[in-house]
């Protein structure tokens, strides 16, 4: 018994932890697969032993919220859903009944009150005891009706869900270190935010999966009546279908289907007895309703063998270990590599070169490693970033082992200045995004700026990174070709030196005939003579071109580009005139174009209005805006568009 004990108890904790970090959007320490075996090994083993520890999974309900937000307790406990991975199972649970199959969805569960036909509560489900008042929050939501037609008491139940178009398009506005690992993450961390404006811009959405209460409504005990009745509210309901013991495979498969393209996160289905009456009558468990049933993926595993790791760098210094295994079919396509996530997955893997490993998609899309069959275990962390080529350390965060590049000068942390080098005011390699540099840096194609103009060199293996095909590749190569070209102004601003901006580097470099060779070498007391250039930006400047690695840097890239010096335009009409540009414009494609036309006739545009300003240009001259106000405080004249192009005789 001590024996089953003791595994009981490691079990308890290491599902717990494992609990935890899920539900906060810590790094995850297990899959989903392993985190689903380990807890039907507890389940065995509990009931083996007619034990039950304190603090058991097994014994409770999500966990506990965490947030300053109020706390409330739920008129009744939520339970959760028992389980199972067989569609035969799911027909004997049904036998002679009919039931309602939906999508169990993978977000926030939220409990909404309406009285009098207006929403006057929301609350998470917490730990199915007590949780959270995001009432406010709710109101926001994407689609929830704020007022019902119904002036009963109406509760309902229902999942509040962050779809993975929006999950992606916030991640991207996210640095690294504060992107969310899946949509339910994110999901949870918008649905409890303190300030409702963050959550209005997130689109989250409900779907009613439960009608709790509606006072005075009869639905002549039919599950499907209460579906009926939240549509006719305006909610929108969670996806359904009527099945029997003798169609459901067959819905499950139409389910299944949906899957690769839906937008919205599941992990499974949930089979309920339309029958409201039988399904009261079987009762409950200390943590399961007896009228209603998950259903989880039998997830489809490939066997597999191990080629080799990828350490993938990152710009916040974690190098993430991907594994790179023959091709296997999964779910309808072709899977070759998954993440590993951290050192203390491939440690309880036991993952070495050459092992036979089981793969699977979590939920049918993520790629992950099931088992490692044959377990060598002679895998070594990577001993060098594997974009700088320093040493790389092992971190403890919170009992999860990660490997990290500690070098502040790692390229793979200057994801933004590798950004604005390519950007299209700087050295303009047009569809170079972020998405793709990082891919470039993390395959460790990308030691220094000048291999950015040398990926022919990788050219197969770029062919290979996700989103990259024959075509995608030649048009990057030919962005790359064109970028090769450029003038002296453009490659100074594109170095990222403190201070100096497209318009400065216009003007140093015009100040120094275009010569880029005596633009490195200015001095302070040069640069201070150039119009709009202090004390503190020179010395900057100075200081940019006398650091050795900034120099290697320069003349790797003046081995691969060319710099042609840009034509002077003739005309300097608006030499000594400072222009600011604000609001819309009809004639030019942006700001930055008429920013540029008034640079290249002698002018200056700065970003705020001064005593210095010589004209605000703005279509609306009659706004109240704080620019329109601080011109007029000043005298400072407000023109049209067409005003300033009427003055310069640009028409």
């Amino acid at each position: 018994m001590s024996n089953k004990t003791d595994r009981m108890k490691e079990l308890v904790k290491t599902l717990n932890h494992a609990a935890m970090v899920y539900y906060q959007g810590q790094d995850e320490i297990m899959s989903n697969l392993e985190y689903d075996r380990l807890y039907d090994e507890l389940v065995s083993l509990e009931k083996e032993s007619g034990v039950v520890l304190a603090k058991s999974p097994t014994q409770k309900v999500g966990y506990e919220v965490l947030s300053e937000l109020p706390k409330e307790r739920h008129l009744s406990q939520m339970l959760s859903l028992d389980k199972t991975k067989e569609t035969a199972e799911l027909a004997e649970w049904l036998g002679n009944q009919e039931g309602l199959l939906s999508w169990k969805l993978d977000g926030l569960t939220v409990v909404l009150t309406y009285e009098n036909g207006e929403l006057i509560k929301a609350v998470t489900r917490g730990n199915g005891q007590i949780g959270e008042v995001i009432t406010n929050n709710a109101k926001v939501f994407q689609n929830i009706p704020l007022k019902i037609p119904c002036r009963e008491q109406v509760v309902l139940r229902g999942e509040a869900v962050i779809p993975y178009s929006e999950f992606r398009r916030i991640n991207k506005e996210l640095p690294e270190e504060e992107q969310y690992k899946n949509p339910r993450n994110l999901c949870s961390g918008t649905v409890r935010q303190l300030n409702n404006e963050i959550t209005a811009k997130r689109n989250v959405k409900f779907f009613a999966f439960s009608l709790v209460t509606a006072n005075g409504v009869d639905f002549h005990n039919s599950q499907e009546q209460k579906y009926l009745f939240l549509k006719e509210q305006g909610f929108e309901v969670v996806e359904y279908e009527r099945v029997t013991a003798e169609n459901i495979t067959d819905v499950v498969g139409v389910f299944s289907q949906k899957i690769a393209t839906n937008d919205f996160p599941s992990d499974g289905l949930v089979l309920l007895f339309d029958d409201i009456a039988y399904g009261e009558s079987l009762g409950a468990t200390a943590k399961f309703p007896r009228n209603a049933i998950a259903f989880k993926w039998a997830d489809e595993i490939a066997e597999t063998t191990l080629q080799e790791i990828e350490w993938s760098a990152s710009r916040t210094g974690l190098i993430n270990p991907v594994a790179i295994f023959d091709p296997v079919e999964l779910e309808g396509t072709t899977v070759s590599r998954a993440s590993v996530h951290n050192l203390s997955i491939v440690k309880q893997l036991e993952l070495g070169i050459g092992d036979t490993i089981q793969v699977y998609k979590a939920n049918m899309i993520i790629p992950q490693i099931a088992e490692n069959l044959t377990r060598s275990g002679n895998l070594e962390p990577a001993k060098v970033c594997p974009v700088c080529q320093e040493p790389t350390k092992i971190h403890k965060d919170n009992g999860v082992e990660v490997l990290f590049c500690e070098n502040k000068e790692c390229l793979a942390k200057k994801l933004k200045s590798i950004s604005l080098f390519v950007s299209r005011d700087a050295m303009n390699i047009d569809g170079m995004s972020e998405a793709t540099i990082e891919k470039l840096l993390a395959k460790g194609l990308v030691h220094q700026l000048g291999d950015l103009f040398r990926i022919q060199e990788h050219k197969e293996e770029i062919l290979s990174m996700d989103g990259f095909g024959e075509k995608s590749y030649e048009k990057l190569w030919e962005a790359v070709q064109t970028a090769k070209k450029t003038t002296p102004a453009r490659f100074l601003y594109s170095l990222g030196i403190p201070n100096i901006g497209a318009s400065n580097a216009k003007l140093i470099c015009r100040s120094f005939a275009q010569d880029f060779e005596r633009v490195r070498h200015a001095t302070e007391e040069e640069l201070v003579e150039v119009d709009g250039v202090g004390s503190v930006i020179a010395k900057a400047f100075v200081a940019f071109f006398q650091d050795e690695q900034n120099n290697r840097t320069i003349d790797d890239l003046l081995s691969v580009i060319t710099l042609e010096k840009e034509e002077e335009n003739s005309v300097s009409d608006m030499e000594g005139i400072q222009f600011v540009i604000t609001g819309s414009l009809n004639h030019f494609t942006n700001r930055n174009e008429m920013k540029a036309l008034i640079e290249s006739r002698g002018g200056k545009v700065t970003g705020s209005v001064t005593g210095k300003t010589s004209y605000l240009i703005n279509n609306d001259n009659t706004s109240n805006s704080s620019k329109n106000k601080k011109a007029k405080e000043l005298n400072i004249p407000v023109l049209t568009e067409e005003e300033f192009m009427s003055m310069f005789t640009l028409s």
